[in-house]
């Protein structure tokens, strides 16, 4: 009996350190975590994913490929308990940083995932470099743990191909031709047409803003979160920079003339108002005193009949006393 009770309370200690004691755990700050009771995941009674605003990016056609359910996430905190049936999922949402010309499968493609080769409209391979935040979407933890199976490789294969489709069909922004500021500005004057690769650099930031965009369905299909795309630089082949460079220093040049004739002709125009300002004061300041004269003239007028007279005799006295010679006109009658 002894021997029969020590090993019933050894397995009883055995079940209780196995099942109950480990099936206590915690859930780190950065962390999500979902459970599984017999390998099927603790769903939110019938919701799935196209109930969630996350789902808006998705395309009409392909909503039902990515109808995941919801399910329950367990939050930071704890301790929580599991039982010996059920299994606990863990995964970390922080923000992780990667070279988009990384290539998971297979790291030596991409010249060792250090640039990103893509075709212009031009038919010109250029270089891509640059890197891409992403994070876990807590909102849709069964398509990163259930659903895909490499759900990053799945991104960056998904971010690639966006990326190459719209190198090859870029076109840079066009300018209102009913805006003449516009049409006579120095970028617009000196814009590479036709070059691509110039065209792209010129507009970096709207590329970076369109691929943001294009990637807001990464959430909703693989459950990763594309937080920014951080496209750097872009290289031509080495047997075009030259020509590339030397394009580009004569549209700097012209773009120089340009500014250069554009200041000349404000210079010109300022001068050219404050002239005819100038002018303008010294015509109203010589004929102000004629004013002047002819309304007292009126005044005198006005007084009587003798008065003007009288003036116009003053006047010339004081003439005559001011000047050296008089000559008088004598009638030979």
């Amino acid at each position: 009996m002894t021997l029969i009770a020590g090993a019933f309370l050894g397995f009883l200690a055995w079940f209780l350190l196995r099942y109950l004691v480990a099936g206590i755990y915690t859930v780190d700050q950065n962390e999500r975590a979902v459970k599984t009771i017999f390998g099927r995941a603790d769903r939110v009674a019938d919701r799935t994913i196209l109930d969630d605003p996350i789902a808006e990016a998705i395309r009409p056609e392909e909503r039902e490929r990515y109808a995941y359910p919801q399910v329950r996430v367990i939050p930071p905190g704890g301790p929580y308990f599991r039982w010996p049936w059920e299994r606990v999922y863990k995964v970390s949402i922080a923000t992780q940083t990667i070279n988009m010309a990384l290539d998971i499968e297979t790291p030596s493609a991409n010249q060792s995932g250090r640039v990103l080769e893509a075709v212009t409209k031009d038919q010109l391979n250029t270089g891509l470099t640059g890197q891409i935040r992403y994070r876990v979407c807590d909102q849709n933890l069964y398509a990163y743990l259930f659903g895909v199976k490499r759900p990053v490789v799945h991104v960056m294969g998904y971010f690639t191909s966006v990326l190459r489709e719209r190198i090859a069909n870029f076109e840079a922004p066009t300018v209102d031709a009913k805006d003449p500021g516009a049409l006579m500005s120095p970028e617009t004057a000196t814009a590479a047409i036709g070059i691509s690769i110039n065209d792209l650099r010129k507009n970096l930031r709207d590329l970076n803003d369109h691929m943001d965009r294009e990637c807001r369905s990464s959430e909703a299909r693989y459950g990763i979160t594309l937080d920014a795309s951080l496209i750097t630089g872009i290289d031509p082949p080495e047997d075009v920079e030259s020509a590339l460079a030397a394009i580009n220093t004569a549209h700097n040049q012209v773009s120089s003339d340009i500014s250069l004739a554009q200041a000349g002709a404000d210079q010109t125009l300022v001068q050219s108002r404050r002239a005819v300002e100038i002018e303008t004061l010294k015509a109203q300041a010589e004929v102000e005193p004629l004013r002047a004269l002819a309304a007292q003239l009126k005044q005198l007028r006005q007084s009587g009949p003798e008065v003007l007279p009288a003036y116009i005799r003053n006047v010339r006295l004081r003439l005559f006393g001011k000047a050296r010679r008089a000559f008088l006109e004598v009638s030979r009658d």
